[in-house]
Parts: structure tokens; C-alpha cells; sequence
């Protein structure tokens, strides 16, 4: 089989490059990564223009929660919320020799539950502030409605 990349008018063969397997994960280890896991990248969408950023997420066999933040009344994360009709979500952990990776597709909406701050702790991990003061930062949980859900693992 002749498989090739393609960047700006370069081919390589795939059967000179290194790679390892992977297969398709079954419905139970998807559950136990999702479940293991806190972070992932969200990708939104507003027509042609397209917004990632990574988010800590709280996912209990049942719902699959975002935490999304906002600061000093920054809005783009807001807008794109807004305007995706379907959002992916992708965590995945990868060295040489192993990998995971599951992408998780719906939409997104504001979670309507009520959750106190020792819940919110225990659900997520510490926010990481980056120059923003504690004071002009809020959050948000929204549900992201898990419609596909695909995993895929290192073969051995």
C-alpha cells in the first residue's frame, strides 16, 4: 500500500516513515479515558472562521461538561458558542510507542444545573490564570451533547 503526506508540493512514502497501529476503541474504554481524563481541546466554528481552545472537562458516564470561562468580559469564546451548530472535543495523550485519542461531536449549550464550589473543585481541576486577575474571571459549564463519540488506541 502506497499511503503519502503532502505538504506544499512534497510527497513521502509512507513505507519510509515510522508509524504504529491503531484501532478503534469499544464503548467501555472510551468511558474509562473519558472518565480518567480533564482536558481536551474544543473546536468551535462561525461559517468559514474557526476558534480552538483548550478546556478542562468533567464527564461522569452520563453527561459530558465543558468549563468555560470568560475575561474582563472578553466575548469571542461567547460568539463562537453562539454560532456552532456542532462542536468537537478531542483528548488524546500520545508518546513514541503509545497512543489514544477520542473525539467527542454535538452541540453545545449552557448547562441549566446548579453546582456549588466544593462540586466544581471536585468535578475540575485548578484553573490556570494567565495574567488575568481572579477578579475579572467567571465561569460557565456547558454541556456538550455526546451524538458520536469515536476513540482509537496504539495497536500492540
Amino acid at each position: 500500500m502506497n499511503l503519502y503526506f503532502i505538504d506544499r508540493d512534497v510527497s513521502v512514502r509512507m513505507d519510509h516513515v515510522e508509524y504504529v497501529y491503531t484501532s478503534g476503541m469499544n464503548e467501555s474504554e472510551i468511558d474509562d479515558y473519558l472518565q480518567a481524563g480533564e482536558h481536551g481541546v474544543l473546536g468551535l466554528a462561525n461559517d468559514n472562521d474557526a476558534y480552538v481552545i483548550p478546556l478542562s472537562y468533567h464527564y461522569d458516564g452520563d453527561q459530558f461538561l465543558i468549563r468555560v470561562s470568560e475575561h474582563d468580559d472578553d466575548s469571542q469564546k461567547g460568539q463562537f458558542l453562539e454560532t456552532t451548530e456542532t462542536a468537537t472535543f478531542v483528548c488524546y495523550e500520545a508518546t513514541t510507542t503509545e497512543s489514544w485519542s477520542i473525539h467527542v461531536r454535538g452541540p453545545v449549550q449552557e448547562w441549566d444545573g446548579d453546582i456549588d464550589e466544593t462540586t466544581l473543585n471536585e468535578w475540575f481541576p485548578p484553573f490556570r490564570l494567565f495574567d488575568e486577575a481572579v477578579e475579572g474571571v467567571e465561569f460557565s459549564l456547558y454541556d456538550l451533547g455526546m451524538e458520536t463519540v469515536i476513540g482509537r488506541k496504539t495497536v500492540e
